[in-house]
């Protein structure tokens, strides 16, 4: 009798114990962000495309339903930003969209809550010290803070996006997150402090939206830009 209580009482701990893990578990794995594929339907599918669309990879309706037309733009996307060629929404993809959660599973913001027009939190502090380190990794100081000045300018012309990965995410604006760089750097010091002191509001550049490297081959038409200053190998134009 004595055994069968124990054996009752024991069995009773596992089945407690694994419902607590259960609880506190199972919460945490629904709140990934699902991978999404061609004919998958709702807000999160939406989500991605009202963001291809403002970036100028997708020009379909914004209708929540991932079709041919979707499929087409997150393929184009990740060519163009060095990521995994899949036509799938996936972790990478999610967070090159900056969008790593979905929207129904954004946390709620403070009350008091007052963001910076288009450059917010340390995500865009990370992603702006990855573009300064694999543009201008090699630059003096001085320079890695002119590049990280030149996309804050850009998010705040209204020429261009109004959010930092919307500008460093526009097809084909910097090589480095064509090719990929921009996810394969690994020495942030000195980008990190850079991109900081660029947020503070240091700009050597004087409000320029372009730089790039005369020794390289360019566009004939960024010549045609006001040349404002020269820091290190790059030259700084408005």
């Amino acid at each position: 009798m004595r055994k069968k209580l124990m054996l009752t009482t024991l069995l009773m701990a596992i089945l407690t114990g694994t419902a607590l893990l259960g609880y506190y578990w199972l919460p945490a794995v629904r709140a990934q962000a699902p991978t999404l594929y061609w004919g998958t339907a709702g807000s999160d599918v939406r989500a991605v495309q009202s963001r291809l669309s403002d970036w100028g990879y997708y020009n379909g309706p914004v209708d929540g339903v991932f079709g041919a037309e979707t499929s087409a733009a997150i393929r184009e996307f990740q060519r163009l930003n060095g990521l995994t060629v899949d036509g799938l929404v996936g972790e990478e993809t999610w967070a090159a969209l900056g969008l790593p959660g979905g929207p129904a599973r954004a946390a709620a913001a403070p009350a008091n809550y007052k963001p910076t027009t288009g450059v917010s939190g340390s995500q865009d502090l990370n992603l702006l010290a990855r573009v300064v380190a694999a543009e201008a990794g090699g630059e003096p100081y001085q320079g890695q803070v002119a590049v990280a000045s030149v996309i804050l300018n850009r998010v705040k012309a209204s020429s261009f996006p109004n959010t930092l990965p919307g500008v460093v995410y526009q097809p084909l604006a910097f090589e480095s997150v064509s090719n990929g760089l921009v996810w394969r750097v690994t020495d942030l010091s000195s980008p990190m402090r850079a991109a900081q002191d660029a947020m503070n509001g240091w700009d050597p550049t004087y409000g320029s939206l372009f730089f790039w490297n005369p020794a390289k081959p360019v566009n004939r038409w960024i010549w045609t830009r006001d040349i404002v200053v020269r820091i290190g190998k790059h030259v700084f134009a408005r």
